[in-house]
């Protein structure tokens, strides 16, 4: 009784004390608290010995994300409710630090690491001085004018990865290795100018699964089912077609040598020959 007497005076105390705070309410904009996904570390995924690999193949792929089924890596154009596109996660990481950003113009083997003005530059968004006309006075002035990365122009991303066929687990198995942002653009100085494509750069994938594992991505089929980037690409939800295979000549594309719907044809004898591979070692 005494202990409920003096917690009565203790509360009235308290009360007299703050006699006009009132609790805010914890605000959850849902039934509840999403924060799983933010708290996820990457996919572990088992080492591969070089002796267990008898077969490997090097593909690069496309995916465009103007696919319905690639949507989500375009979508939102803007950071909201904690969502964001993959070149502007990306782009993110390449500005904190977090990841490295490798030339894309020479080659694709990670070798010449990118600073951000670098980036910028690749987008075609670095600072120039123009001569421009003042519409006040009518004449003629320099100005510097501030380059603006449009990440609405990234249409495609590269996929560079490996198939090999381990027969420790006897699978065969894909790992991705890198990803490269495409920009589709139209040239300003040239009057009916074509759309343009240049990869901007590239990243290396096992550096980055960190920072897509705790980003979210939408899951079109379940809102209590939210899947990381990391996710997305390790159990591969997402549609592409191969560009590229290596090979003998220079690791030549398929557009050097086909057009058209024989490049839809190579591109998928390429991918049925993959799996294939898997299938023929096998004695039924």
């Amino acid at each position: 009784m005494k202990r409920i007497v003096l917690s009565i005076m203790v509360m009235c105390v308290v009360g007299g004390l703050f006699p006009g705070r009132k609790a805010e309410a914890q605000i959850i904009n849902g039934a509840f608290k999403r924060q799983d996904v933010f708290q996820k570390k990457p996919m572990p995924v088992p080492m591969v010995r070089e002796a267990d690999v008898f077969w490997s193949q090097m593909v690069w792929r496309i995916i465009d994300v103007r696919e319905k089924i690639n949507q989500p890596l375009y979508y939102p154009t803007k950071p909201a409710e904690g969502l964001t596109n993959l070149a502007g996660l990306l782009l993110k990481g390449v500005e904190d630090g977090l990841i490295t950003a490798y030339d894309a113009r020479n080659d694709d083997d990670f070798k010449t690491p990118m600073t951000m003005a670098e980036v910028k530059a690749a987008f075609g968004a670095e600072t120039v001085t123009r001569e421009v006309q003042n519409f006040d006075t009518g004449e003629m002035e320099m100005r510097t004018i501030e380059g603006e990365i449009r990440l609405e122009e990234i249409k495609q991303f590269m996929i560079k990865e490996e198939w090999y066929f381990d027969k420790q687990n006897s699978r065969l198995q894909v790992r991705i290795v890198g990803i490269c942002p495409i920009q589709e653009f139209y040239r300003t100085d040239v009057e009916g100018s074509p759309v343009q494509r240049r990869k901007v750069f590239w990243i290396y994938y096992p550096e980055a699964r960190n920072l897509l594992a705790g980003n979210m991505v939408f899951n079109p089929y379940n809102d209590a089912r939210r899947m990381t980037f990391d996710d997305l690409f390790i159990k591969r939800y997402f549609n592409s077609y191969i560009v590229q295979e290596s090979n003998v000549y220079n690791n030549r594309t398929i557009s050097q040598y086909l057009s058209g719907k024989e490049a839809m044809l190579e591109s998928k004898r390429i991918e049925d020959k993959i799996f294939n591979m898997e299938q023929d070692l096998w004695e039924y």
